[in-house]
Order: C-alpha cells, then sequence, then structure tokens
C-alpha cells in the first residue's frame, strides 16, 4: 500500500479538498506576505528615508534565506510529522508580521524578513508536494494546480489589498492584518489536515543525484533566468508606474489587482498546457515577460498602455510557478518531497537575486533601465528553451 493511499483511505474526498484548500491558504499566506513590499516600497523607503533599492532588501531576504531553508529545515525535519511541522511554521509567519508592524528601525523589518524567508523554504518545500497524499494520485493534478493558484492570488488580492491598506492607515497596518491572517490559516491547518508522517526523510545526497541529470539542469536554468527577469522587474513595478505612466496611487491598487487576476487565469491554462507540452508552455511564458518588461519604458507611458502590458505580464507570470514545479517533478518522479526542495530553492534563490540585482540597475541608472535589463535576460531563457529543443 503507498503512502498516497495511506493517506487517504480513511479520509472522505472532502476532507481531502478541505486540507487542500488548508495548504493553499497557507502558501497564500506566504506569498502575500514575501511579496507584500512591492506595493509598500515606496512608503517604507519614506519612513525609514532609504533609496528603493535599500528597500528592495525587503524582497531580497526572505528569498535566499528561503532557498537555504528549504533543503536545511526539510533534511533536518527527518521523519518529523509534516503537519506538526507545517503548523509550527505558520506560527513563526505569523511572529514575522507583527515584528514588522511594530518595528521602529530598519534593522527590525529585515528580522522581520529573516523569519519570513525560513518559514516560506521550509513550508514551499513541503507543503508543495501534498497534493497526493491529501486528495490521492487521480486528483493530484487538480489538486497541485489549486495549490499553485496561491502565487497568483497572492498578486491578485495580497499586494493590492496590502497596498490599498498602506496607502489609508500606513505600511504597518497590512502587516498587522497579515498577522491575524496567519493565525487563522494556522487555526485551518491544524483542524483540516491529517497526520502526515514522513514517507521517508529527503537526504542530501538524493538532491546532488537530482541535479546530476540534464532534465533537471535545464530547468534549472530557465527558472533562474525567468524567475530573475520577473522579480528584478516587478519589484520594481510600483516605481514604474508613478513615474513613467504618472499613476495615482489609488489607482496602482487597480492595477495590481488587474495583473494579479490575469495571473489566476494564466496559472490554470499553464495547468492544462502542461498536460501537452510542458517546453512550449515555459518557453510561451518566458518569451511574454520579455517582451512585455521591455515594451513598459516604451508603450507604459499612458494608462492603458500599461495596463495591457499588466494583463500580458501576469497572465505569463501565472504561468511560471506551475511549469517550473511541473518540471523538476517530472525530472524526479520518485523523490517527489526532494523535487520540491529544489524547485524550491532555485525560485527563491533567483527571487532574490532578481529583486538584488534589479535595485542595484534602479540605484545606479533608473526604474525604465531595469525593465528592459529584465527583458533582455527573460528572452536568453528562450533561448535556451528553444535550442535545447533542437538539441
Amino acid at each position: 500500500m503507498t503512502a498516497s493511499t495511506l493517506d487517504t483511505s480513511a479520509r472522505t474526498p472532502l476532507k481531502g479538498w478541505l486540507a487542500v484548500l488548508a495548504v493553499t491558504l497557507g502558501i497564500f499566506s506566504l506569498v502575500t506576505t514575501e511579496i507584500l513590499p512591492i506595493g509598500l516600497l515606496t512608503p517604507i523607503g519614506e519612513d525609514f528615508r532609504i533609496t528603493p533599492g535599500t528597500a528592495g532588501l525587503t524582497m531580497t531576504l526572505p528569498g535566499f534565506l528561503a532557498a537555504l531553508a528549504a533543503p536545511a529545515v526539510t533534511v533536518a525535519a527527518g521523519r518529523l510529522d509534516r503537519k506538526n511541522l507545517l503548523c509550527a511554521l505558520m506560527v513563526v509567519l505569523a511572529l514575522s508580521d507583527v515584528l514588522a508592524a511594530t518595528a521602529h528601525a530598519y534593522w527590525a523589518v529585515l528580522v522581520s524578513r529573516v523569519l519570513v524567508g525560513l518559514v516560506i523554504g521550509a513550508f514551499w518545500a513541503i507543503g508543495s508536494g501534498l497534493a497526493a497524499r491529501l486528495v490521492g494520485p487521480e486528483r493530484a493534478g487538480t489538486a497541485t494546480a489549486v495549490i499553485f493558484s496561491a502565487v497568483p492570488l497572492g498578486s491578485v488580492l495580497g499586494v493590492p489589498a496590502g497596498t490599498f491598506l498602506g496607502e489609508l492607515f500606513g505600511w504597518r497596518a497590512a502587516f498587522a492584518v497579515m498577522a491575524v491572517f496567519t493565525a487563522g490559516v494556522l487555526a485551518a491547518l491544524a483542524w483540516a489536515l491529517p497526520p502526515l508522517p514522513s514517507t521517508g526523510a529527503t537526504r542530501l545526497g538524493v538532491l546532488r543525484e537530482m541535479t546530476r541529470q540534464r532534465a533537471t539542469r535545464l530547468g534549472l536554468a530557465v527558472t533562474v533566468l525567468v524567475v530573475l527577469a520577473h522579480f528584478g522587474t516587478y519589484t520594481y513595478v510600483t516605481p514604474l508606474l508613478r513615474q513613467v505612466t504618472q499613476v495615482s496611487p489609488e489607482l496602482i491598487t487597480v492595477f495590481l489587482f488587474v495583473y494579479g487576476t490575469a495571473g489566476i487565469a494564466g496559472n490554470f491554462v499553464a495547468g492544462a498546457a502542461i498536460a501537452r507540452d510542458l517546453r512550449l508552455t515555459f518557453l510561451t511564458a518566458a518569451g511574454l515577460i520579455g517582451v512585455v518588461t521591455c515594451a513598459l519604458p516604451f508603450l507604459g507611458d499612458t494608462e492603458p498602455g500599461a495596463l495591457a502590458l499588466l494583463v500580458i505580464w501576469g497572465f505569463a507570470y501565472g504561468a511560471v510557478p506551475v511549469c517550473s514545479g511541473t518540471w523538476f517533478a517530472r525530472a524526479a518522479p520518485q523523490a517527489p518531497e526532494a523535487a520540491s526542495v529544489l524547485f524550491t530553492s532555485s525560485f527563491q534563490a533567483t527571487l532574490s537575486a532578481g529583486a538584488l540585482l534589479g535595485g542595484l540597475v534602479v540605484d545606479a541608472v533608473s526604474v525604465p533601465a531595469v525593465m528592459v535589463t529584465g527583458g533582455v535576460v527573460a528572452l536568453l531563457a528562450v533561448a535556451v528553451l528553444s535550442r535545447a529543443r533542437s538539441a
């Protein structure tokens, strides 16, 4: 009898899907907390009298630490029940939100972001691979798409809502609300998740073996390039909308909401498309991101032009996490948790590198310059995938 059968045999389908929903809410809380500063960079920078690039460290720190935490915590956890581990991680996330909301110095905000990074790495690595254990292998594809929908939902609901709260009540209010929400997610996980004993501790040797496979290396290369391009540019989309498009702070919330809505659509369209051609779906998403970010400084000087490009961008990026996660899962079907660890580490490390390098370009040159630079990097990912197809 398989681990998935053991996990689902005594549970009703409804309980399984409620557990999937609880995990989705957990990842939504993680994603929202991680990218919340995107809509708040300006007020955070003004409050602490720092440059946009320095404020961008709030995006950089969590990703780098998540990249380290994904393998470290998963390996260290050994055979610890995954339900208990996920609940403990939600407690830490709530504490990090409280720390950010009450911080009176920028270093305290950065400490809170360190905690966020530790939680993200471990929760993502474990939670993103639980679909089969919660609802069974035959429904795992749909459940995985639902779980990954938390990524664009963080953009469509989390970031615009946080930006709106920040404009009305100050940026600290956004983190305070996330602390309350995360406490609710903790309760949902504790109630909905079944016991999830480890089905086999992830070992560093398994991760090393995966990186020797050609398919894994290609997935790493494309993920690094696309995520680097996206977060090197999207981290600074609010300054772009203010400086180039000259959008009012209130309207920026609407723009980000539309972007996120398109991302949800892209997530589910990609979920269906990768069943037919994963490589082509990934290539298309990368190409659209590259074209849009290159075009934004030139065609995004009007509100309709910027909004249209953001819709395309959101749709394309919505496909990226599910494409990347599926790529790693297919490369190592015998080790699903290890595949999730590798996906999480590569994704989060590059997310931070993108935000960091983007901040350097913004401070040294300009916001439009970082958009074009990111676009070129995304198009390089297209070249890598195209060359691999013809090889």
